[in-house]
Formats: C-alpha cells, sequence, structure tokens
C-alpha cells in the first residue's frame, strides 16, 4: 500500500525537475502548460483550452488531438492500454462536437516486453477502432533498452471532422446553464487501483472504459445547443469542472445528493480516505447545457446504455471566474479546488 496513495502532492510552488504531480491534471499541470508551453513566445501555435484543437481545412473545419498512455498494470478490470488509447482519443475529439475519423499510434517498447501481450493489445486497439468507427492509419515503433521505460508505452493522436453549425467550447458556458453528467464516477480509477494494489472489493468495480461518441452525438441529434462538453478523465468531475469554469469565466455550484457514485465506488473510496469526485473515469463527460434544455438533454443521454445514469448535478451561477463549490447533503458548502497532482497517478 505503500505507493497507493499520491497524497503527498507537492504544493503548488516551483520546481527545478518535472515531478509525477505534474502529469496529474491538476494545479500543477496547468502551471506546467501555461510557463513552459504556453510562455511567450507559445511553442503551441493553437493555444485554446480545449480537448481537441479545431482548425480551419479549406471550408471545413477538423479537429486534431494527442495523448499519451502510460496506465499501470496495462490490463485492469473493463479494459486495457490499447482499449483506452483509443477510446481516450476519440474522446477528446468529440468533446469538441467533432466525429472522429482517423488516429495513429506511437509504441515505445521496453526490451523485454512479451510478444503475446503486445499482440493482446493490438487486438484491443483494432477492436476498438472498429466499435469507434475510426481507422488507424499509421503508426511508429520505438524499442528502448531493458529498464529505460516501464514495457509499454502508447500514443494516439487523431483527426476528425466538426459539422457546419456545431460549437462547442468553454467560452460558450453562461450563468444559468445546467451541468449534467452522462454517469456515476468514480470507476475507472477504483478499478486501476483494486489490480494495482491487490485490493479485493465486496463488488468488483470495473472500468467505465468506452466511447463517447454515442452520447455526443444523441445530444446533437435532440436538438440541443450543447454550449461545452469535458471527458472527466485525470482529475475526476472536479478537476474537469474547474478546467471549465476556469477557461469558461464562470462559476458552477454542484449538489452533492445529484452526483451519481455507485454503492462499490463509494465504499471503496471511503474505506481508502479518497474522494469520488476526484477519481478519474475515462467513459464519463459532463454536458453544459442551456437549462430549458436539460430535461431534452438528459432524456436524449438516458436513452442510450452508456447513458442510463445520466444527472443533472448542478448549474452555473455568477461568481468568481473558475470557482467550483459543492452544496453537501448537509446544506453546507465546500470549494471544490484543483489538486496540486493527483490521488492516483499513472491511471490513464
Amino acid at each position: 500500500m505503500s505507493t497507493l496513495l499520491n497524497r503527498s502532492c507537492p504544493a503548488p510552488l516551483k520546481h527545478s525537475t518535472i515531478q509525477l504531480a505534474h502529469g496529474g491534471g491538476g494545479r500543477l499541470m496547468r502551471q506546467l502548460i501555461e510557463e513552459v508551453f504556453l510562455e511567450p513566445p507559445p511553442a503551441l501555435a493553437w493555444t485554446e483550452r480545449h480537448d481537441s484543437a479545431v482548425v480551419p481545412l479549406g471550408t471545413e473545419r477538423l479537429a486534431l488531438t494527442t495523448d499519451s498512455y502510460v496506465v499501470t498494470p496495462r490490463f485492469f478490470p473493463g479494459g486495457d492500454i490499447g482499449k483506452l488509447a483509443v477510446y481516450g482519443t476519440v474522446n477528446d475529439l468529440v468533446m469538441s462536437g467533432a466525429r472522429p475519423l482517423y488516429l495513429s499510434a506511437g509504441f515505445i517498447l521496453e526490451e523485454g516486453l512479451a510478444m503475446e501481450e503486445l499482440r493482446r493489445v493490438v487486438a484491443s486497439m483494432r477492436e476498438a477502432a472498429r466499435e469507434c468507427g475510426v481507422r488507424l492509419v499509421t503508426g511508429d515503433t520505438k524499442v528502448v533498452d531493458r529498464g529505460k521505460a516501464d514495457g509499454l508505452f502508447i500514443n494516439t493522436s487523431g483527426a476528425g471532422h466538426v459539422p457546419e453549425g456545431r460549437s462547442v467550447h468553454p467560452r460558450r458556458v453562461r450563468p444559468g446553464d445546467a451541468v449534467l453528467v452522462s454517469g456515476d464516477v468514480g470507476q475507472h480509477g477504483i478499478a486501476v487501483l483494486s489490480v494495482r494494489e491487490g485490493l479485493a472489493f465486496e463488488t468488483p468495480v470495473q472500468s467505465d472504459c468506452s466511447p463517447l461518441t454515442p452520447l455526443v452525438e444523441a445530444l446533437f441529434s435532440a436538438g440541443v445547443d450543447v454550449h461545452a462538453l469535458r471527458d472527466t478523465t485525470r482529475g475526476g468531475l472536479a478537476s474537469a469542472l474547474n478546467e471549465l469554469a476556469l477557461d469558461g469565466g464562470v462559476s458552477v455550484l454542484l449538489e452533492e445528493t445529484s452526483v451519481p457514485v455507485n454503492e462499490a465506488v463509494s465504499g471503496a473510496c471511503e474505506l481508502l480516505g479518497l474522494d469520488p469526485l476526484y477519481v478519474a473515469c475515462e467513459g464519463r463527460m459532463v454536458a453544459f447545457v442551456p437549462e430549458p434544455q436539460a430535461e431534452v438533454a438528459l432524456a436524449a443521454l438516458r436513452g442510450h446504455p452508456l447513458g442510463v445514469a445520466a444527472a443533472r448535478i448542478g448549474r452555473v451561477t455568477e461568481g468568481p471566474a473558475g470557482r467550483v463549490s459543492l452544496r453537501t447533503r448537509l446544506g453546507g458548502h465546500r470549494l471544490l479546488d484543483l489538486l496540486s497532482g493527483e490521488q492516483l497517478p499513472r491511471i490513464c
């Protein structure tokens, strides 16, 4: 259990070396992006804060994204690193309203990795791509010396088409918007943790690892004017809402009694001292929609098997930009701030 929790996340101070918490999706990661990659002149030409960049291509719009996957263990209840790499990049594309089309895959392999394990991962990626309706069209392989990596790392990049008329961005969030979540939170992080640490819960927890394309398309098909979307990966629900509130310049008020957390995840978090609002998901998203369309949006989400537990969990309020607060079961209020790092590292 010594490596179980990353509770010793360093405070958001200046560091002369990279810390594990710099990759956790919290305050230190945001600081790293702002002070290194976006420091003038920015290393990134496209500095919009979104899960993917939307760029013009003639008269059309193209969404581009890239992500790397370093999860340990590589196989966990409900998924594996290959499936995670495909779903994760597809989900980053659909969070900007795009329809995913193509993926690339880069593999960093450590000398000694079992060939059979690599075959299993590639087969899983192939099946996940088929399920998502995307094509893996190019790739790269590098092999490093034994001990120089952790077996297998994967980078996937994706491209998708943004249909005309879609504008999904944190800047569109407005006070009064309803905040929806597509399902119960925290399953992926607890599922990975259970295998990593050899924990056995009374009710086994499966990762929620899944593609979000059908849920997003269901919202648009129902005519919902989706203002913003974000998948709740590193840092979980609370971190995703903090990012959207900061980038959208708004405040968000959550209702604790409305946030769906299944009994097994709730029990595991209570036992381990974790807050399920900060535990990673890999098949959940939040959606900001106009209040008058909230019920239509919920019906659209619940009409798909991946969204049956969708819920309205809060609303956007007037207030300081970036403030996310929680009305507790007892009627009090609690600030949900960005963590410095992450409760559970290496979960995606």
